[in-house]
């Protein structure tokens, strides 16, 4: 089975086609969040470019969904990983990305109508975060290969209540998750899965260098406080971020309250007080997204104020918070040091998504 991913948008695709391969220029991955950059990638597979109404390009890479995969764990994380590690990630990508391909299927006018999760039209997913990593050969090695080929068709499914019938689990992850993984609702639509719920994680709380060098790409290690981390604003630096990015003017910010968190402490409802309104934000990703220049590691955070003006006006914000990511389902840095401490990949997926059931698509 064939898998469209869309890889780049361009004013005009810049690539070199090779005998087996293509070549890439400028795709730009960690799109809005920290990481945010541009390489050259190779990739397998089957070039298309797609001519978009608006004048710009879309390189397509066609493929083979078990190749796809290869690239996807070795994307996600470094194909150097513990072989468990890499088998339980083939087993939740493989899930994650036939359940969307099945809801597909079964809508009308494929080609002409977007996800509702995705909003893609023209290829099945892309090539970042918004989906799954999916960067090319460049990151690939046999350990890859071999974790996806031993776990060839294995997908998770959870029994529905209605019809005790099994479904593909839409299984979601992250880096790492602070100690203590999210509910679904926390982060989409407002439902939960009996498979997605938050369990306490005493893994990821790691420096051991050794660990954290075979699992994240070179990228990720640039990310020293993955677990617990800290960032301050002055009043007008928060002033100026937020303006930017929700094309709000708050005047002075007199206050960011918490309104409702999810399990882990995630704040999926802010309320941000200010000098010329008062405005409430949501859910996990638009909190994130509004308080900071790039992207907020998570939205499980503290906030403490320092120290007011006598007009009642914090001079700062300081927020202290917890993990990497949204914190729903495996979290990759905790299911790193499960693997490293012999943990199998059945006991990996079943610590993250509990009351799922492994079995051959």
């Amino acid at each position: 089975m064939n898998i469209r991913i869309g890889i780049l948008t361009a004013p005009q695709i810049d690539f070199v086609q090779n005998e087996k391969t293509f070549l890439l220029k400028n795709v730009r991955i960690g799109i809005g969040f920290h990481w945010d950059r541009t390489e050259d990638q190779e990739f397998a597979g089957q070039l298309e470019i797609l001519h978009n109404p608006d004048g710009t390009q879309t390189a397509v890479n066609i493929i083979d969904i078990e190749d796809y995969l290869c690239s996807v764990i070795s994307s996600e994380m470094s194909a150097d990983s513990p072989l468990e590690l890499l088998k339980a990630h083939a087993v939740i990508s493989r899930s994650w990305v036939l359940r969307l391909l099945q809801r597909e299927k079964q809508r009308k006018n494929i080609r002409q109508t977007a996800f509702e999760d995705g909003g893609h039209i023209g290829f099945d997913v892309c090539a970042d975060d918004h989906c799954q990593r999916y960067e090319g050969l460049q990151r690939m090695n046999a350990r890859a290969v071999q974790a996806v080929r031993e776990t060839a068709g294995q997908v998770l499914t959870f029994s529905t209540d209605s019809t005790h019938s099994h479904e593909l689990c839409d299984c979601r992850f992250y880096k790492c998750c602070g100690g203590k993984t999210e509910l679904f609702s926390t982060c989409w639509e407002d439902i939960d899965y009996p498979y997605l719920q938050s369990v306490q994680c005493p893994y990821c709380n790691t420096q051991d260098a050794s660990i954290l060098r075979t699992v994240l790409n070179q990228y990720d290690q640039e990310t020293a406080d993955f677990h617990d981390w800290e960032v301050t604003y002055t009043n007008r630096e928060l002033h100026d971020i937020l303006l930017k990015k929700t094309g709000i003017d708050f005047g002075d910010i007199i206050d960011l309250i918490p309104l409702k968190r999810g399990a882990s402490g995630r704040i999926y409802s802010l309320q941000i007080k200010g000098s010329l309104c008062t405005h409430t934000i949501g859910k996990e990703l638009a909190i994130r997204r509004a308080l900071s220049p790039s992207c907020l590691y998570s939205s499980w955070f503290t906030i403490h104020h320092t120290p007011y003006t006598t007009h009642h006006t914090p001079l700062s914000f300081t927020l202290i918070g917890h993990g990497w990511g949204h914190g729903v389902g495996l979290c990759q840095i905790g299911a790193a040091v499960m693997a490293t401490q012999q943990h199998t990949y059945q006991d990996i997926l079943s610590f993250y998504y509990p009351d799922t059931h492994l079995q051959q698509y």
